[in-house]
């Protein structure tokens, strides 16, 4: 590929956006990931650099307007043009209606879905005279339906869901490709694994989601040509119930 392009994974933890940024950075895309601490992003800059790729990690709050706006201006001035951005931060918590406090609900509010509104914001702005670029939100079960326990996430979730729909239905017709792909089991993850024993141990059976394979999904959704653009599609195990 002999233009730089970068992608950009806001939310680039240990499973999913890592495993995003690895998929890109095999294709020849810089890949630019941000967490709120710059120093756990250190072994996976690290990983793509070591396997031939190029990486960068920024520390930043993407619930903080003034960090995403000089967040995007940086990468499209000093390293290349922003040709995917992806949306990945989960803010999944477990409260009980009446142990959720206005802080609790206002915070996952901010994590899930305001800092989707900042990122999907400006990327956009890069995007459009460009008339190109993909631009991802990653959804989850609670982007659909509300479980007990879970207002304060699936209220996020479902807001996500409807500024996806928004976007897309507002860029497509501008060359920007806008996509909600919905994660309806559980992922492979540290969190899994510690919390729901009985799920992870269904891994040998493929029976919970590979990072990998969410992240194959991405790719080919960027590769999609424009006569047959997907803008929602759900991921889940063989063995999940729908």
């Amino acid at each position: 590929m002999n233009e730089k392009k970068a992608i950009l994974v806001v939310g680039a933890g240990d499973a999913t956006g890592s495993a995003i940024a690895r998929r890109f950075a095999r294709e020849g895309y810089i890949a630019c990931m941000t967490r709120r601490n710059a120093d756990k992003l250190e072994p996976l800059v690290k990983q793509i650099i070591d396997d031939g790729g190029q990486a960068h990690g920024f520390g930043s709050d993407a619930r903080k307007e003034d960090q995403m706006i000089d967040l995007v201006q940086h990468i499209e001035s000093n390293i290349a043009p922003i040709e995917v951005a992806v949306f990945n931060i989960g803010a999944n918590v477990q409260f009980s209606i009446t142990d959720t406090t206005a802080r609790v609900y206002s915070k996952v509010w901010e994590m899930a879905c305001f800092a989707g509104f900042l990122m999907g914001r400006e990327v956009t702005k890069a995007m459009l005279p460009r008339e190109r670029g993909t631009i991802i939100f990653t959804g989850a079960t609670a982007s659909l339906r509300g479980r007990a326990n879970y207002a304060a996430f699936a209220s996020a979730k479902h807001g996500l869901r409807a500024l996806a729909q928004s976007m897309a239905r507002e860029l497509w017709p501008r060359g920007i490709h806008v996509a909600h792909p919905i994660i309806d089991g559980a992922i492979d993850t540290e969190f899994i694994r510690e919390t729901f024993p009985q799920r992870y141990a269904l891994k040998d059976q493929e029976g919970i989601v590979d990072p990998a394979s969410i992240a194959e999904t991405y790719w080919q959704i960027h590769q999609q040509p424009r006569n047959a653009w997907t803008h929602e599609t759900q991921l889940r195990p063989w063995m999940e119930t729908w």
